[in-house]
Formats: C-alpha cells, structure tokens, sequence
C-alpha cells in the first residue's frame, strides 16, 4: 500500500470544497481550518438574515511526507455564505437557523494538470443557536450546534488530478463557542468531527474501484482583546486538524494520517452593528502527509 499513498499524495493534492487546503488522503475535503476565527459563538447583530463573503489565499511550497521537490501550490478561494438566524425556540432554548455556502476555488501549481476554476461543493447546515448567557457586565459565555453537510455538487473529472469538487458526501457537525473573560478579552473556539462517505470513481486511479477518506479532528480557536471600544479587536487565531482513522482503497487500510497547526495574528473591524470585517493570517507547521505553508483570509459579514 505504500505505493498506492504516494499516488494518492499526488493525485490528491488538491480536492477543494471550500476552505482552505486539500487533504492528501483519497479526496479527503477541505474543511474550515482558518476561515472562522473571532467571536465565534453567534452571529453578530442577532436574528436575520446574514451575507459573508471570504477571500483566502494559500501558498505552499513543502508537500510533508510526499514526493520530494517543489510543491508550488497556490489556492484562491471565494467563499459566498448565506444565513438565516431566527428568533424561535425550538429545543432546550435553542433557535434555529440555517447556514448555506458555496464557494468558487482556483488553484495554480507546477505538479498536476487541474480541472481549472470553478464551482466547489455546496455546504448546507441546520443549527441551533443559544441566546447569551449575560453577567453584570455583559455577555458571560455564547455557544451553537450546528450539523453540517457537504454534498458533491461541484466540478469535477475523473481525469483530472486536482478539481473542485470531492465526488462523495461528506458530515462535519461542530461546536462554537465564545467565553468572555472579562468585557474586553474574549476566547472563541469551533470543534468540528468529519465522517467522509466513499468515492466511487476516484480521479486517476483506474485500477481502484472506490476510496474512502478517514476521519478527521479539527478545530479553529482565537483570542481578541478589544483595543478601540466597538470598532476595533486584535488577537490570535489558529487551527488544528488531525486524522483519526485511516484511509481506504477498496476497503483496504492505506498508511498514514494528516495533521496540520497553523497560528498567527488577526484583528476584527466593526464599521457599525450590522458589517464586520475580519483579517486573519496563519503560519502552518507540523504537517503529516499534506502540505505546509502560509495561509491569509479576509472575511465581510454583513447583517441586514
């Protein structure tokens, strides 16, 4: 099986969703490693309707336990989120919302041929959101569920080496939360666990009848300090991911499972109650069997 990781390491070099990077193992998908970061815990102006528009730019040049050489990745990613937040309870106090996000990914890099820019797959995700809990100085602690989906409706060639879309449906429910230790200083996290459904017809690899990515751990986490009081926050923010079970290849186990950390500065701007703009800049390292590099996100949330 060792010679059949090495081509999946290759092949598999970029299966874009919508976030941020590929997986390496059989298509594994991207998933939110870095796009979310700040106050993460509910939306920022209460119930409605919400716009966000992402822009994220990856660079890597280090593919971590692959072919030796230079990897020369670079990954531009658009990522269009629609929201709807209600303001019904419906379980344990909870309200319900329902998130949608489709993303449009292009990619350049000196490995592979690739199925050129286009649509990733479409994320659908029910949640419930629970209302603050509020202390004397305002908000103690704010938290959500949400069970997220990604359905393979994206481009994608079995002839291609690199497309944006993953051909199998995916689960990825999370947790966010945010705890403010005191009015100024706050901690956010988001805890997601990915399950992976099967690729029945997986790109370049004809002697393979179908793949199944393992499943993953990952989470992002941030901590803001507000230094200009309703317009400006600056902090850290960071990720980790880690692979928990191993890869398939027509059922059989494929060595080896991926991680990555990445950490680095980020700073939130409010131009009013309802339009947030969010600039987040990460620097990856311990990296297994994926690339390594530099990653750079911009995010407008807008409330109307």
């Amino acid at each position: 099986m060792r010679s059949v990781r090495v081509v999946a390491l290759i092949v598999c070099l970029f299966a874009c969703t919508f976030t941020v990077l590929p997986s390496m193992a059989f298509d594994q998908p991207s998933v939110n490693i870095g796009f979310t970061s700040f106050l993460d815990g509910a939306p920022p102006s209460g119930p409605g309707w919400y716009f966000s528009e992402y822009i994220q730019f990856y660079t890597a040049d280090k593919l971590v336990d692959g072919p030796p050489g230079d990897a020369g990745l670079d990954v531009w990613v658009s990522l269009n989120q629609l929201i709807y937040q209600s303001n019904q309870e419906i379980l344990f106090g909870g309200k319900w919302g329902l998130n949608f996000i489709l993303p449009v990914v292009s990619f350049d890099n000196n490995l592979l041929p690739d199925n050129g820019t286009g649509l990733g797959d479409l994320w659908v995700g029910p949640y419930l959101q629970w209302d603050p809990i509020m202390g004397k100085n305002g908000p103690i602690f704010m938290h959500r569920i949400e069970l997220q989906t990604i359905f393979p409706t994206g481009k994608y060639d079995d002839d291609k080496a690199l497309n944006p879309g993953s051909n199998f449906f995916s689960f990825n429910p999370y947790w966010a939360a945010t705890v403010f230790l005191c009015p100024k200083l706050n901690l956010s996290w988001r805890l997601h666990y990915l399950w992976n459904g099967k690729n029945s017809d997986p790109a370049l690899s004809p002697e393979i009848g179908d793949t199944q990515a393992g499943q993953a751990f990952h989470g992002n986490f941030a901590a803001s300090y507000e230094v200009v009081p309703k317009m400006l926050q600056l902090g850290v923010n960071g990720y980790y991911l880690k692979q928990t079970t191993d890869s398939e290849a027509d059922g059989n186990s494929v060595d080896g499972k991926e991680q990555v950390f990445g950490v680095g500065p980020g700073a939130l701007m409010s131009f009013s109650k309802d339009t947030h703009l969010f600039l987040c800049a990460y620097f990856e390292s311990g990296a297994e069997y994926r690339p390594e590099g530099e990653r750079y996100v911009a995010r407008l949330v807008h409330h109307f």
